[in-house]
This record gives C-alpha cells, sequence and structure tokens, in this order.
C-alpha cells in the first residue's frame, strides 16, 4: 500500500480537520509505533502501523457528511466553554465525532455541513477551491438597487477587501430590503461586514445554498446525510 502521510491518516480517521491535525502533529500528540513524531509531511502505511493520539490508537471510521439548518442561537463548534447550545446538539449522539465544515455566525441560520473528512472539509473551506455560498439577507431600510454594484466591485474593511461574486435585489421598501448575495472567500462575517460599511444592519441572514446543494425545504434544526452523487458534486475535481 502507498505511503500516507499522517495528516491525512487523522483526518480521514475523523480526529481533526486536516489543518487541526498537522497542528496536533506539532505539537507531539501523535505517535507511529509508541514514538512521537513531530514532523510534518511523515508517510507511514496505515496497515502496517499503529498510529495514536496522546496514546490512544486512531480507528478508521466510516466517513460521513451531513447537512444541517443551522437555526438562530447556535454555535457552529463542537464543545462551547460558556456552555451555549452548539450544533451538535442538533445531531444524534453516536455522531459526536462530527465537526462543522466553516461557520455560520450564532444569529445566521442556513445550511451548514458537518462532517469526519478532513479532505472534504479542507476542500469547501480553503479559498484556493472557491466553494461559492449564497446568502439570502434581509436588512433595515431600503438599499439602493446601485448599491449593489459596489459589492461586486469590492468593498475595503478593515484592511480586507470584501467582495461578492453576484448580488440580487429580491424585495425593498421603507422599512427593509430583502438581497441574495453569492460568495467565494468566506472571510469572517463577510455578509454582515458588506452591508455594514454602507450603514445598513443585517436583521435576519440565511445561508442557501453551499456549491450545488441547496438548503431548500430542509426545516430549521433538522438535518439529513449527503448522498454520494451530492458528495461527488461538492468535490468535482477530486478524483
Amino acid at each position: 500500500m502507498p505511503l500516507v502521510r499522517l495528516q491525512k491518516i487523522l483526518a480521514e480517521a475523523g480526529v481533526a480537520s486536516r489543518r487541526a491535525a498537522e497542528k496536533l502533529i506539532v505539537d507531539g500528540h501523535v505517535s507511529v509505533d509508541g514514538s512521537v513524531v513531530d514532523i510534518l509531511g511523515t508517510r507511514v502505511d496505515p496497515d502496517a502501523v499503529e498510529v495514536a493520539v496522546d496514546g490512544r490508537p486512531i480507528r478508521p471510521r466510516r466517513k460521513l457528511y451531513v447537512a444541517l439548518h443551522k437555526p438562530k442561537g447556535f454555535l457552529c463548534t463542537r464543545t462551547d466553554p460558556e456552555d451555549r447550545h452548539t450544533v451538535l446538539e442538533l445531531l444524534p449522539k453516536e455522531w459526536s465525532n462530527l465537526y462543522p465544515v466553516g461557520r455560520l455566525d450564532r444569529d445566521s441560520e442556513g445550511l451548514i455541513f458537518l462532517t469526519n473528512d478532513g479532505d472534504f472539509s479542507l476542500r469547501l473551506t480553503h479559498p484556493r477551491f472557491g466553494v461559492r455560498k449564497k446568502y439570502v439577507a434581509t436588512v433595515e431600510g431600503r438599499i439602493p438597487e446601485s448599491a449593489l454594484g459596489g459589492f461586486t466591485k469590492g468593498i475595503e474593511d478593515e484592511g480586507e477587501m470584501l467582495k461578492a461574486e453576484r448580488a440580487r435585489l429580491i424585495s425593498s421598501n421603507n422599512s427593509h430590503s430583502v438581497v441574495e448575495l453569492e460568495l467565494a472567500q468566506g472571510k469572517n462575517r463577510e455578509v454582515r461586514r458588506l452591508f455594514a460599511v454602507l450603514g445598513f444592519e443585517v436583521i435576519q441572514l440565511v445561508r442557501t445554498q453551499i456549491g450545488p446543494i441547496r438548503l431548500a425545504e430542509l426545516p430549521s434544526g433538522k438535518w439529513r446525510v449527503l448522498n454520494a452523487a451530492e458528495v461527488k458534486s461538492l468535490l468535482p475535481d477530486a478524483g
């Protein structure tokens, strides 16, 4: 069997995402046949050696991909030191090894994936893959359609260039406006920041689509398992 990088073995076993697995290795938490290995890029035959994290052998796990309609008020994390609600509470207890792919802030709603596949997580979150996501934002006040051009050209905020690939005004009146945005960068709170720069406050934000997968009629707080075709559609060039 071809030798495999340690961080990939950890990610595929559901221990952590690829990036987090690299940190585990560098920090000395990973051993091979009882000897600590802290050098990134180390390759081993997973069928011929025992890989362990903090002394606990890892075992391959069935890869699982879950789509969840995150409700407002839930954190996209496995645990919270302040004991606030997390998305893991909405899944079966036996899926406690899953972790969120990317983030939606606590006040936002909509589609998020959870998985134990580190490669899948990396490909959907790393900017170089440019996986697009759609959001529907409800903002206070009437936003002029001319402002949407600024979103697609790019707006600077806190030293970062924020940008929407597409922007569409769904409705607008004196009390509120509804806008659909399509983003590829995935920067922290990017949608809210885009509107804030123009002086508009987002009062509701829903992510409706990731790549080709739509939120559709999935009720708030409910989940479904992605099928093989859907997973493949998210990773079209993964081989």
